[in-house]
């Protein structure tokens, strides 16, 4: 067999026991608490969770220049909780999902925010808002023996300026509850990330800003904004 190109390399996280976890897909909740929900013009209530997908190459590690995506002028900083999926299940329980964990790590979901409300303002879907490369900074990916994943602070600065603030005991839906709900659309296999949503405080960063992201347990991740990409 031949083949037409090269095919690209995986795309591999680090994870604190030194070994690289080889990144497949990942999957993206929206709203996942009830103070950002407002911030977004949204309703906090429990309805089911919900969530959109992205590339794997969106995956840069800890310490990346991030260059600032073209066609937008509002580019925003979201830090998230991110679950690192270890073993496969299709349609599982909430009392089992916490099984298919491999491990936690700091996530940031940067965001075209104006290609996003021209997305929801014209009812189409979030894509280029969303999936963008190098958009999905990922901290080392840290084992899930002794962390919880249902408390703890999850902040984000700018510049040394404090910028988010939460706890994820603020969580609309737990950890648990989103690895169900996901396993019944798609058969999570490993290599699969879970980016578990976003507090509030949301927003603008510059080229030349420098982004750190940090869980009660999982240490900081740290990122800086690049010039525009071309």
């Amino acid at each position: 067999m031949t083949l037409t190109f090269p095919p690209a390399p995986p795309v591999l996280a680090p994870t604190t026991t030194g070994d690289q976890f080889p990144v497949r897909r990942l999957f993206c909740i929206g709203q996942n608490y009830a103070a950002h929900a407002r911030e977004m013009g949204g309703n906090p209530d429990r309805k089911p969770p919900f969530f959109f997908t992205a590339w794997a190459e969106t995956v840069v590690p800890d310490g990346s220049v991030i260059a600032y995506p073209p066609m937008t002028a509002d580019y925003h900083h979201e830090v998230e909780l991110v679950v690192a999926i270890g073993a496969p299940g299709r349609d599982v329980a909430p009392a089992d999902a916490l099984a298919l964990v491999h491990g936690y790590a700091i996530g940031l979901d940067m965001t075209r925010r104006d290609l996003q409300a021209a997305a929801k303002q014209a009812g189409r879907p979030w894509d280029a808002a969303k999936n963008v490369e190098a958009s999905k900074p990922l901290g080392p990916i840290h084992p899930a023996a002794g962390f919880d994943p249902a408390s703890g602070s999850i902040t984000l600065s700018i510049n040394g300026q404090p910028r988010q603030a939460g706890d994820l005991a603020d969580q609309i839906w737990s950890v648990p509850e989103i690895i169900a709900h996901v396993s019944k659309f798609y058969r999570l296999e490993p290599g699969d990330l879970i980016y578990t949503g976003t507090p509030a405080g949301v927003g603008p960063v510059v080229p030349g800003d420098t982004i750190v992201a940090a869980i009660d347990g999982l240490g900081t991740l740290t990122v800086t904004v690049g010039p525009a990409a071309h």
